[in-house]
């Protein structure tokens, strides 16, 4: 979308979606002792030193796929929870979700992309982890890579008015509408999906 193509969004995009990120981590870390949260590929020994946001940023910086595969990779982590929901995102699986949903979304969206040894260094692991991890997203994901307009637009829509709502900090009104928001005020975390209609009829909390 030519919004997306403007300098002065995507910055503020990646550090929206990062704060966003981090606290359904922090959420979810949080009730690990209380809600049964299955061990994955994607989970890490430790929690990784490099913060969320700074792990975008570099994904974002050496990446080099479109914008739009960024709103897509949002679509994909909201897809995985609902699908996994033993499998929240928390502090130990944030960063390698997050490298595998660009990657995916690269490789469905843009006619060039790198492949997955470069990623693989991008993301800081090894590209024998990096293919294990592309293979279990796409299982967990059930192969529903496939993002309408309409449910594109919701997340966009959904996306800019959070960060509005969070202004000075994230100020976007002097930029353009990414798109003409006709959901309601009500804040979600991701939307469930009616892809066959215009409008989502049931929304959910991605922190479990």
């Amino acid at each position: 979308m030519a919004e997306l193509e403007n300098p002065n969004v995507m910055p503020k995009l990646i550090t929206f979606l990062s704060s966003l990120l981090e606290k359904v981590a922090e959420s979810n870390d949080l009730s690990r002792s209380f809600q049964p949260q299955k061990i994955s590929v994607f989970h890490g020994l430790t929690r990784p030193t490099i913060s969320i946001q700074t792990y975008l940023e570099r994904i974002f910086k050496y990446a080099n796929c479109s914008p739009s595969c960024y709103i897509v990779a949002y679509v994909y982590l909201d897809r995985f929870t609902q699908r996994q929901p033993t499998l929240p995102i928390n502090s130990f699986n944030v960063h390698r979700l997050l490298i595998t949903s660009v990657m995916v979304s690269a490789k469905f969206l843009d006619d060039m992309y790198y492949n997955n040894a470069y990623y693989a260094k991008v993301g800081g692991i090894s590209t024998t982890e990096m293919n294990f991890l592309e293979v279990d997203f796409l299982f967990g994901l059930g192969f529903h890579l496939n993002v309408t307009p309409s449910t594109f637009q919701s997340y966009c829509s959904y996306l800019q008015r959070e960060m509005m709502l969070l202004q000075p900090q994230f100020n976007i009104s002097d930029e353009p509408s990414l798109f003409t928001s006709t959901r309601s005020s009500k804040l979600y975390l991701y939307f469930s999906e009616e892809d066959s209609s215009h409008q989502q009829q049931q929304q959910q909390q991605l922190a479990v």
